[in-house]
């Protein structure tokens, strides 16, 4: 099980990749702290609905990481300028 703060990490790398109905249903799930009746009931769409999107969310949120490591370099790009001054590792992780 990953944990709700890399979901949202990885969330945040390739959110723009999925649907708009998927995006809607997992930042309300996960930003908003709704529950599945909650979403359900906002969205007049069945509770299993619901749970399916966000789950399939999530597995493609694994797969994508798995398969490009954004990610994974990212935060190893994060290691690798912990010793740079402060302005110049600031401006690096603008970028990331």
């Amino acid at each position: 099980m990953h944990s709700r703060f890399e979901l949202i990490d990885l969330y945040d790398l390739y959110g723009e990749l999925f649907t708009k109905k998927q995006q809607e249903y997992f930042e309300d799930y996960y930003f908003s702290n709704l529950s599945l009746a909650e979403i359900a009931e906002n969205r007049k769409v069945s509770r299993n609905a619901i749970h399916n999107q966000i789950k399939n969310t999530e597995e493609k949120l694994l797969y994508y990481e798995e398969n490009l490591k954004l990610y994974h370099r990212n935060q190893k790009i994060k290691q690798l300028i912990q010793p740079l001054d402060e302005s110049i590792r600031s401006s690096i992780e603008e970028l990331l």
